[in-house]
């Protein structure tokens, strides 16, 4: 839903831009009325939108991401990118961990290959229904 809201943002700023000037740039016989300015802020306009709906928040998505890979620790619950659920058994200096997956069975994982939002989704505490 947020993305297509992005979308429809986007298509927006475009749509108005594109009414804002002339096909040929021209303003009218007389010389120069200042498009060039008007140009360059809606340029500068589509770079804030750019940065606000794409840029921003993938580099705090991947700040976020970062934080949970150095968080981790033995003893938690985690779920790889390939729906492997384990335990971490132990964490290795060379950025791998070692996870149980079922009792006496462990695998050498990378740490990147957590997903953070299957393991948060996991260890989210169960709701009561009434």
């Amino acid at each position: 839903m947020k993305s297509k809201l992005n979308y429809i943002a986007i298509s927006a700023v475009i749509f108005i831009l594109s009414s804002c000037t002339p096909p040929g740039g021209e303003q009218g016989k007389g010389g120069s009325s200042g498009g060039g300015t008007i140009q360059l802020v809606f340029l500068g306009l589509m770079i804030l939108v750019f940065w606000l709906f794409f840029i921003r928040p993938q580099a705090k998505r991947a700040k976020n991401q970062k934080s949970f890979i150095e968080n981790l620790g033995k003893g938690d619950k985690v779920v790889t990118i390939a729906g492997i659920h384990g335990v971490i058994n132990k964490v290795n200096e060379d950025g791998t961990l070692n996870i149980e997956v079922s009792p006496g069975s462990y695998l050498k994982i990378e740490k990147s290959a957590i997903s953070m939002d299957w393991t948060a989704a996991l260890n989210k505490p169960a709701t009561e229904k009434k």
